[in-house]
């Protein structure tokens, strides 16, 4: 009772702080019965001391002078409750967290204490132990310095044979729950970040080393995981299923960036053991498969396109001298050998005539990795060009090879890269042309005599390297005329392939343009001008289709997403567009839903809008901004009723001056007398049932309304006075308003109205006025796009914008 009220008073006094220290002395064992006791000392020493760190100087010396975290790690062995260890961690992890005096740091991590705690027997089977042993160990991470590094690790001589909280914090690098996986990876970088050779010795060697290839590995398996779901036996793309990929994307690349932020430590004994497991166990068996430059063993099998695109991705987040010319050597091997040996033979020079005179050869040669999984007794270290000497071998028995110039064009599509590279296959064909623009403009390509899009270095080059450059002039660049007609193909593809590929397909184009010198020859010309005009074609007969009344809003929509599309820079753009592609080529139901026939729609606009910037592009160096379409006017009809009727809505009064009588049978209303009224003003239109006002008698109420566009009226066969009507279900406004997704789930079934005459004459007037009034819309929609569809549109909105 007492020490209740003192503590009420001053809780944070000396006196009161030797107190609480006594009590805790007190304690003989911990249990059950006084569990709940000891943790409120063990709380009120901690609030006492984070207090005295910054306010009472004396408060810290009676802690150091009492040996109080003795006490802490006196109460873990005296404990037979493990209930007392999560908040005694909770509570050191406090206090380590708000220490801000330098010697009180240095106290704590001396005299071995924290090791004691850190190498405590835990039970961690049960309850959220975990996660506070590890949160303890992340704050004491933050604390640590070099000074005091000295403090945790334990030395023979010079060598550290043992870091406690190192490796036992590496027990959890794989741990199920995210948060602590992300605490480890926290402490691991303060550690590494912290300069100490003897550490780096130490987590750079066996056992602690393991660590690393434990991590690819892993990244490995996340790898095939992804594959799995890009390849899986469903065969839409669902909104499920690329939810699936994105996760495990995110995943990929949230390890990646730990590997840059590792590498990025910038120590070379530490950088050497990541870039080597990165190139051992995953660069190379993603690419050596694929070239052909090795067998595809065990169960590491996985796909072109995810193969590409997580190289690419390493590449963009990881980046790395080493990692970036390791896989410039993997997928130019076969080129770089052909090149060397025609530079030798063109030029009488026996300067490296043994094949492996080139930077890049030199490169491989001097980058050793090791070949095994985790699961073999051992693991063998070898140079990579160990793994290439099959391939050597075979590129001196093939009669390409047969050691005379030759034309590259001819035979180099069937080598390494290139046959993907010019693929039928689109997805694997953009992904393996994104990942050689990705390795061309990286700064770190060095090892490689000459740019990969045109020449940069042509001097301080030995004489077989300049003889090299000559014979090779620049990869992209040599090939660029296949390349472009590879691309236009794309476009070209009848029937048309989806938007997503002509859209990247369309960024390629425009990215390889821009460079130096390219230009498209007199075939790719015409084939690209034959492209366009199949995407005119293309939109011209949406025109005859449902959803003609919704080209004007889709071309706005979705002309600024084109424009973006082809402006983006490759540093920023995403390589997931290849595994999008791969997941969603299946076709557009050819059902006459008018869900399909509104995809149709859009596609034939973004597939236009893409022809028009490129046509822009290509003849005239700029792209197009979105171009004006304004509306017809109310008055263009000269009709009262007509504007009357235009912006009726449920529940108000129209005219019935032109309705014509009929009855419906609604299920939720029974059979219901109408006027059918239907008009068209300027580029929108409407089919509205209205019941006759009970006062005003050439007035009606409106009780349903309908988009003329997509009606397709049509008389019943069997009985003459039943007019049949569809009515569009699907509302794009909606769907927009939603994010704007590729696909519908569970697209929506179009509405049915079956309307009733009093005679088979006012059945088929309904329907001529139907189709009038369709027909009417339709023209004003046409003369609202016949600029933009005219053969002359770019050169007129050029010379009207003064170019």
């Amino acid at each position: 009772m007492w020490r209740l009220l003192w503590r009420s008073i001053d809780r944070f006094s000396l006196q009161y702080f030797k107190s609480v220290i006594t009590e805790l002395r007190q304690i003989k064992v911990v249990d059950e019965r006084n569990r709940d006791a000891v943790v409120d000392l063990l709380q009120s020493i901690v609030e006492i001391v984070t207090y005295g760190d910054r306010q009472d100087p004396l408060i810290f010396e009676c802690f150091m002078e009492c040996q109080v975290l003795a006490e802490f790690v006196r109460v873990l062995k005296i404990s037979t409750s493990s209930t007392i260890e999560a908040p005694l961690l909770q509570y050191l992890s406090i206090m380590i967290q708000n220490m801000d005096n330098e010697h009180a740091i240095y106290y704590c991590l001396s005299n071995d204490y924290i090791n004691n705690i850190v190498e405590h027997q835990y039970n961690f089977d049960a309850g959220d132990l975990a996660l506070y042993y590890v949160s303890f160990l992340r704050a004491v991470s933050s604390k640590i310095s070099r000074d005091t590094l000295c403090l945790l690790v334990k030395v023979n001589g010079d060598v550290v044979v043992s870091f406690p909280m190192y490796s036992e914090a590496l027990k959890f690098a794989q741990h199920e729950e995210k948060m602590i996986q992300t605490a480890i990876r926290a402490l691991t970088l303060n550690i590494y970040n912290i300069c100490d050779d003897n550490v780096y010795q130490f987590i750079t060697t066996p056992p602690a080393s393991i660590y690393f290839s434990d991590l690819v590995y892993s990244l490995r398996e996340q790898c095939l995981q992804l594959d799995a779901l890009v390849h899986s036996t469903e065969e839409k793309c669902t909104s499920t299923k690329n939810k699936d990929i994105f996760l495990k994307t995110d995943e990929i690349i949230d390890n990646l960036y730990y590997f840059k932020d590792v590498l990025s430590v910038g120590e070379s004994r530490l950088s050497g053991v990541v870039t080597q497991n990165l190139l051992s166990a995953l660069i190379s068996p993603l690419l050596l498969p694929l070239l052909k430059l090795g067998e595809n063993k065990g169960s590491y099998n996985i796909s072109a396109v995810t193969s590409f695109y997580v190289v690419s991705r390493l590449l963009q987040v990881v980046g790395g001298k080493h990692v970036i010319n390791g896989v410039a050597g993997l997928l130019l091997y076969h080129y770089t050998v052909l090149c060397q040996r025609d530079a030798i033979v063109t030029n009488g020079d026996t300067a490296g005539g043994t094949g492996d005179g080139s930077p890049l050869l030199h490169f491989l040669n001097d980058t050793r990795i090791k070949i095994s999984g985790p699961e073999a007794g051992g693991e063998e270290e070898i140079n990579i060009n160990y793994l290439l000497q099959h391939l050597n071998e075979h590129t001196s028995s093939n009669s390409h090879y047969d050691g005379t110039p030759r034309d590259h064009n001819v035979h180099v599509e069937r080598f390494g890269i290139f046959t993907y590279l010019f693929s039928d296959n689109h997805s694997i064909s953009l992904a393996s042309l994104f990942l050689l623009l990705t390795l061309a403009e990286n700064k770190d390509l060095e090892h490689y005599p000459a740019s990969l899009l045109r020449m940069n270095r042509s001097q301080g080059l030995t004489k077989c390297e300049s003889a090299f450059a000559k014979v090779d002039g620049s990869i992209l660049v040599r090939f660029m005329p296949q390349i472009l007609k590879a691309l236009l193909k794309v476009l070209a593809c009848q029937p048309p392939v989806s938007p997503p590929i002509q859209w990247h397909t369309g960024w390629f184009l425009r990215k390889l343009l821009q460079c130096e010198g390219n230009t498209l020859t007199d075939d790719n010309v015409h084939l690209f001008n034959t492209s366009y005009e199949q995407s005119r074609e293309c939109l011209r007969k949406e025109l005859d289709g449902c959803w003609f009344d919704h080209i004007p809003d889709t071309i706005g929509h979705e002309w600024g997403s084109c424009k973006e599309a082809l402006e983006l820079q490759s540093q920023v753009k995403d390589p997931l567009f290849t595994l999008e592609i791969a997941i969603c080529q299946q076709t557009i139901d050819g059902s006459s839903n008018s869900y399909f026939a509104w995809q149709r729609m859009v596609e034939a606009v973004k597939g236009f809008i893409l022809h028009i910037q490129l046509k822009a592009f290509i003849f005239k160096g700029c792209l197009l901004e979105k171009p004006s379409l304004k509306s017809w006017s109310n008055s263009d009809l000269g009709k009262s009723s007509s504007r009357d009727t235009s912006s009726a809505s449920f529940g108000s009064e129209v005219s019935l001056g032109s309705g014509i009588p009929c009855r419906i049978a609604f299920s939720y209303a029974g059979v219901r007398d109408v006027y059918l009224v239907a008009v068209a003003c300027g580029i929108s239109g409407k089919l509205i049932l209205a019941e006759k006002h009970p006062f005003r008698s050439q007035r009606g109420v409106v009780i349903a309304i309908a988009p003329v566009a997509g009606l397709s009226p049509k008389i019943d066969e069997d009985h003459p006075t039943w007019l049949h009507l569809r009515i569009r279900d699907f509302d794009p406004n909606f769907f927009k308003a939603k994010g704007n997704q590729s696909k519908v789930s569970d697209p929506p079934a179009d509405g049915r109205w079956t309307l009733g005459f009093h005679s088979a004459k006012a059945c088929e007037t309904a329907q001529l006025l139907i189709l009038e009034e369709t027909c009417k819309q339709r023209s004003s929609v046409e003369r609202m796009l016949a600029p933009l569809l005219q053969e002359d549109y770019l050169g007129n909105i050029l010379d009207g914008q003064g170019d």
